[in-house]
């Protein structure tokens, strides 16, 4: 709220973007070789790209929680899956309302884009990565190897918004903006996987297998059939 607020009426944060923006112009004009990965990373906000990394996360999750007899087995995957839905939803109704030009411009350009604020890329990823990564890693063995992925998928997502910013798709606030959103978001995300997880797996029944709503009675025990 307090960037879009910054963003929509110019306030200080607004100077501070363009001197943020004009360092990483001129670093993207002294090293060109690192363009080229910056394009690479740039492109994982693409939809083509994140939608199906978060969808086999998905899919393996849910396959994974059913197998293990999970009460809440779906209700992950599903908090995913509407995180990822509400992106464009917010993401589309600001842009259209703050209506921010192209970094480094001051006018929207005469192509009818809805604005730049906050990034549609950076958002994307972010949550792609972000729950994909809430749903793999309680599946990995080891807190040793959990903790090197967890920090992979944020140094992959920080990278990539960097990136946008590198080329001058967006502005830094964009993608900070893009940050908060998918924090809170992925919030929402977590707290559904520690609701599954505080149901626990299920478990038969103590005494034998349930028959008939009943349980078993070994008879050469000295139990009596009723």
């Amino acid at each position: 709220m307090l960037l879009t607020w910054q963003v929509s009426a110019g306030g200080p944060l607004v100077d501070r973007d363009w001197s943020v923006l004009g360092w990483f112009q001129r670093a993207s004009a002294a090293h060109p070789a690192l363009n080229g990965p910056a394009q690479t990373l740039s492109d994982v906000g693409n939809v083509q790209v994140a939608v199906p990394l978060l969808l086999a996360a998905v899919v393996y999750a849910a396959l994974r929680g059913r197998a293990a007899r999970r009460p809440l087995w779906w209700l992950p995957p599903l908090a995913a899956a509407a995180a990822m839905a509400a992106v464009p939803l917010v993401v589309g109704g600001v842009k259209s309302a703050v209506g921010r030009p192209a970094p480094g411009k001051v006018h929207l350009g005469p192509n009818g884009y809805a604005g730049f604020f906050p990034s549609g890329h950076t958002a994307t990823s972010a949550v792609a990565i972000g729950a994909a990564a809430l749903l793999v890693l309680p599946l990995v063995p080891g807190p040793a190897v959990r903790r090197s992925l967890a920090a992979m998928a944020v140094l992959l997502a920080a990278a990539v918004g960097a990136a946008l910013v590198w080329h001058g798709y967006h502005w830094p606030l964009d993608v900070l903006a893009s940050w908060c959103l998918a924090a809170a978001l992925l919030a929402a995300v977590a707290a559904a996987g520690v609701a599954a997880a505080a149901a626990g797996p299920r478990h038969p029944a103590a005494g034998g297998s349930a028959v008939g709503g009943e349980a078993e009675v070994d008879t050469a025990a000295g139990g009596l059939p009723t």
